[in-house]
C-alpha cells in the first residue's frame, strides 16, 4: 500500500512570498565585505605567526644561530599549529569565495 506525504509549509496558502532582487552593486559590496573580513583573519593570523617566529628563528630574514638549535613557539606547539592550520582554513576559503565554489 503506497503511503502519501503531503509538505506542510511554515506559511498559509493566502500568503505570497516575496523576492527581494539584490543589485549587483550591493552583490559586489558584499563580496567585498566578506572577501575582506577574511583576508583580514588570515593576516591577523600570519602576523601571529610572524611574531612568534621573531627574535628567535628570523632576524629580519636570515636565520639565527639559536633557531638552528631547534625552533619552540613561546605559545606552545599546539596553539601555534592551530595558528597554522586557521590561516589555511581562511586562505582556502577565500580562494573558493572568489571563485564562487563556497559551501553553503
Amino acid at each position: 500500500m503506497p503511503r502519501q506525504f503531503k509538505v506542510l509549509s511554515g506559511r498559509t496558502e493566502r500568503e505570497e512570498q516575496t523576492y527581494e532582487v539584490v543589485s549587483p552593486e550591493e552583490k559586489l559590496r558584499h563580496f567585498r565585505n566578506v572577501s575582506g573580513s577574511i583576508l583580514q583573519d588570515a593576516l591577523d593570523t600570519w602576523g601571529d605567526i610572524w611574531d612568534e617566529m621573531q627574535g628567535s628563528v628570523t632576524n629580519g630574514f636570515m636565520v639565527t644561530p639559536e633557531a638552528e638549535k631547534g625552533f619552540r613557539p613561546a605559545c606552545g606547539w599546539p596553539e601555534f599549529l592551530e595558528k597554522m592550520w586557521l590561516l589555511r582554513h581562511y586562505l582556502d576559503y577565500a580562494k573558493r569565495y572568489s571563485e564562487g565554489k563556497e559551501e553553503r
